[in-house]
């Protein structure tokens, strides 16, 4: 029927309905309407509600358990949340193994000459890096929820974990106690993880911006190619400081009787043979498998030519032994009390908070390319299980990695199956070939490590960081020469707190802006945004753009009132009339607290000793409910709320909207 709304509660001229008038289309605009109260909610409710919208981001965790009409698909929906390994793995083919297995064979060929590279960032020994890739990449299919991840021991947590493992212990001088603590310290990173997953505290590692952890991680990159050096020029006293200038002054000092040039020949050779395949997989996709094989073929090529020229009898340094067999138990060598498990549980924290970082990160980058549902905080808890059973069989820190992981997609992964492939492959590894490395020269590893960390720094992205946000860049820079001039926990501590800075600067320091009308409309616009704007004769226009708490409120406030004497000022040398009205837009605020009411109380008080009238536009839920609560709307006026800024300069600057 023309002229009537679906439900038929209105005809063409408007009717009354429960004893008020609903306008029609042909009379309805925004002035028809008042700004509504939304309901009271208890305490209660608004504590739920506040935990819900930390936790679970608003979702009700148990609706799909209140779904189902029986306790054994209740039970069943329970084990498959756990493990996800049961939703997947039901339908699992052949096709998707096909997949997974020439993933795992190639990451396993990466991985291999990787693990024992980055054992030595960790002072450790070479098997305990292999170790790494054998047992924990056969925990995570079963809890985690990313296809692509590849597990392993990565290189900024090695180096992390052995510089604030050698503070406390010599690696060389009591190696059975190091790795008493390396363990210890593992356990506690799983424990972090896991717990960070379990309580759902996954927004903690939110506080890490993407450009601050863009700045660590290339520090950290240039950190560990520095340090390669050693084994690259053949140097055998080497500082055991992380920072740039200790590393250069080492290099320097040994550079007239340290250096072996037979060493520098082996990793000059394949470091160049690396980069050259690692360039050609990024320039041909097709061609990704030749910069996932080629360390494990230089590993192959550099060890045969040692062995056959026996480079080692003449200054060429080599792995020498490393341990046969699967992991060994090592629950009886953790450090559950005394002295030692405190310092293991600090450094666990830390190495465990890095892991957790690059994991998620990592994790989400792939899942974002594939469009599947990456979820935090099982990636928390399957990280945190593994870290805690690789604790106990002998393992130190290990977690999901760039390098591999992208390898990983990029040979055809389709499930997180690639990584039982990867470890059941370092198992054959550790049960026979593991002898076969004895000539293996650490030039090559150091050549490996250089050629993967390479990849860590991202200039593209700080440039782009750069050219969008200068604050953010500041950010990256401060991670980044925190690394690189003092080292990787200092660096570490600095990401933390300057991110940590820019959020509490955002916070006590909300934008604020002046607003004009776009000429024939009833919008109105920021003017620096909007240059061409007009401002309404006897009124100013400000807006909020972010919640009012305790920290901003007077900050506000007194730029509010800035405002307001800036735009006094100009319209007197325009020969304006006297402003009368100030309309502070709050469509941006999302909450106000008893300091912003305050504060907006203060700037009523103000406005009324100069005759200014003050008007709310906008106001959202949470916000109008308070300022109801506190008696704000009474002090105001309720008349002085409005749905707009185009319905407030109507009502009370009528003939400013008529010269429109």
């Amino acid at each position: 029927m023309p002229g009537a709304v679906s439900d038929g509660g209105e005809n063409h001229n408007g009717s009354d309905i429960g004893g008020s008038r609903v306008p029609s289309h042909c009379d309805m605009d925004s002035t028809s309407y008042r700004v509504s109260f939304p309901p009271k909610k208890s305490l209660f409710k608004e504590f739920s509600g506040a935990v819900k919208d930390l936790f679970f981001a608003g979702d009700d965790p148990l609706r799909q358990y209140k779904e189902q009409p029986s306790w054994s698909k209740r039970a069943w929906l329970s084990l498959k949340h756990l493990f996800p390994v049961l939703e997947w793995g039901r339908h699992y083919t052949l096709g998707k193994f096909k997949g997974d297995f020439i993933a795992g064979l190639t990451i396993a060929s990466l991985c291999i000459p990787q693990d024992i590279g980055y054992s030595k960032l960790a002072h450790l020994p070479p098997e305990i890096g292999l170790y790494g890739s054998f047992v924990p990449p056969l925990i995570y299919p079963l809890l985690g929820t990313s296809r692509d991840l590849a597990m392993g021991p990565m290189a900024v947590v090695s180096l992390l974990l052995g510089s604030l493992l050698q503070n406390e212990i010599d690696p060389k001088k009591n190696p059975l106690d190091y790795k008493r603590l390396a363990f210890t310290a593992t356990f506690f990173a799983g424990i972090t993880q896991a717990a960070l997953g379990f309580f759902r505290l996954g927004f903690i590692i939110e506080y890490l911006s993407h450009a601050a952890i863009i700045g660590f991680m290339g520090g950290a990159a240039i950190i560990i190619a520095l340090q390669q050096l050693k084994g690259f020029l053949g140097i055998k006293d080497f500082t055991n400081n992380t920072d740039i200038i200790s590393v250069m002054k080492s290099i320097f000092k040994s550079a007239h009787h340290g250096w072996n040039w037979q060493t520098i020949l082996i990793a000059a050779s394949f470091l160049g043979f690396l980069l050259a395949t690692r360039h050609i997989g990024k320039k041909k996709k097709k061609l990704f498998w030749m910069s996932a094989t080629a360390p494990l073929i230089s590993v192959i090529v550099s060890t045969f030519f040692v062995y056959i020229t026996r480079a080692d009898k003449h200054g060429v340094a080599v792995v020498k032994n490393i341990e046969k067999g699967i992991n060994p138990p090592s629950a009886s060598l953790i450090y559950f009390s005394g002295p030692f498990m405190l310092k293991g549980f600090k450094i666990g924290v830390e190495a465990g908070l890095i892991a957790l970082t690059e994991a998620i990160a990592v994790g989400r980058t792939f899942a974002g390319m594939k469009d599947y549902k990456l979820d935090g905080n099982k990636e928390m808890m399957a990280l945190g299980t593994m870290n805690v059973v690789g604790s106990l069989t002998s393992c130190y820190v290990t977690t999901g990695g760039f390098a591999r992981s992208a390898v990983n997609s990029m040979a055809g992964c389709k499930t997180a199956a690639s990584n039982i492939v990867m470890s059941t492959v370092v198992l054959l590894t550790l049960l026979f070939l593991t002898p076969l490395f004895k000539y293996t020269p650490n030039a090559i590893l150091s050549s490996i490590i250089i050629s993967a960390v390479l990849g860590l720094i991202d200039y593209e992205a700080a440039y782009h960081i750069w050219k969008v946000d200068k604050l953010d860049f500041l950010v990256c820079l401060g991670a980044f020469l925190g690394v690189v001039f003092s080292s990787v926990e200092y660096g570490l501590l600095l990401r933390v707190a300057i991110s940590i800075a820019k959020i509490l600067l955002q916070a006590t320091r909300p934008k604020t802006a002046l607003l004009g009308n776009l000429p024939r409309t009833t919008i109105y616009r920021n003017i620096e945004q909007y240059p061409y704007v007009t401002t309404v004769p006897g009124m100013v226009i400000v807006q909020v753009d972010s919640a009012i708490y305790f920290t901003s409120s007077n900050y506000v406030k007194e730029r509010i009132l800035r405002w307001l004497e800036e735009e006094e000022e100009r319209q007197r040398q325009q020969n304006f009339p006297q402003i009368e009205f100030l309309i502070v837009e709050l469509s941006s605020v999302a909450d106000i607290d008893t300091s912003g009411i305050h504060a907006l109380e203060e700037l009523f008080r103000a406005l009324e000793k100069r005759k200014i009238q003050l008007i709310l536009a906008n106001p959202g839920p949470r916000v109008i409910q308070k300022l109801q609560s506190a008696k704000f709307i009474e002090l105001i006026g309720e008349d002085k709320i409005s749905l707009t800024v185009g319905d407030a300069v109507k009502k009370f600057a009528p003939k400013a909207v008529d010269d429109v």
